[in-house]
């Protein structure tokens, strides 16, 4: 699992850079797929349940599931949600982040912010003997706080030797509430937050999911192991990202 999340969270980094005016979704997943197979694993979303490529790769009101295309073209001012999952001798790693292209708008940027730190709100909750629930609240409590919403449909999962596991981690909830965690849990907490309503719509082509209001939406994700001394982000690669 460190080894699978390590190559997930070092893909995203190495994407980061490549996240500019002009360049298409297509591409982007396209130097994924190789940096993936380069570190001798393999991307977990390609042909999962039938999708056709190795990352989500979402802009702007599109909150998850967006299919890389040639005719995608990222612009100045898009903010991007790459979503990576790479498995490694039978185990994966899931992350994902918000990408700013360019200059992006103040609200955006803020966007972005309370996103990633709603998922380290929800990751301190992440300790043996806590709940489920008591991750859900502390990502619901920082994002609505701060005037967003949290998406409902999507949620977390566990993740180990399949890519979706036992138990649901949704990014809402009640203190005190739902599974036990327990040492040896391996878990991703993945915020989706939206700046205007809550309520999402699934697109036709059976995976793109955007904002029900046509307004942004960022995603912040990381592969969280449960261990005796606190929680572990095993697909933390840049502390500060």
């Amino acid at each position: 699992m460190k080894e699978a999340g390590r190559i997930t969270g070092e893909a995203l980094l190495y994407i980061r850079d490549y996240v500019r005016d002009g360049v298409s979704t297509y591409e982007l997943d396209k130097l994924i797929r190789q940096f993936i197979e380069k570190n001798g694993a393999r991307p977990s979303f390609l042909n999962y349940s039938g999708f056709p490529a190795s990352a989500c790769i979402s802009i702007n009101d599109e909150v998850i599931h967006g299919i890389p295309s040639k005719k995608r073209i990222l612009r100045d001012g898009d903010i991007v949600k790459v979503d990576v999952g790479a498995c490694y001798k039978g185990f994966h790693g899931d992350a994902a982040r918000t990408i700013p292209v360019g200059k992006v708008s103040e609200e955006a940027a803020r966007l972005i912010e309370v996103t990633r730190q709603s998922f380290f709100e929800g990751a301190a909750a992440a300790r043996a003997g806590m709940r489920i629930g008591d991750i859900g609240s502390a990502i619901q409590k920082h994002a609505e706080s701060n005037g967003f919403s949290v998406v409902r449909p999507y949620i977390g999962h566990g993740v180990g030797h399949e890519l979706h596991e036992q138990p649901d981690v949704p990014n809402y909830g009640t203190p005190g509430h739902g599974v036990r965690l327990c040492n040896g849990m391996t878990i991703a907490i993945e915020p989706m937050i939206n700046a205007g309503v809550k309520e999402v719509k699934d697109l036709p082509d059976g995976w793109t999911v955007k904002t029900a209001d046509g307004k942004l939406s960022a995603h912040y994700e990381n592969t969280v192991a449960i261990l005796p001394d606190g929680p572990k982000i095993l697909t933390l690669i840049d502390k500060n990202w």
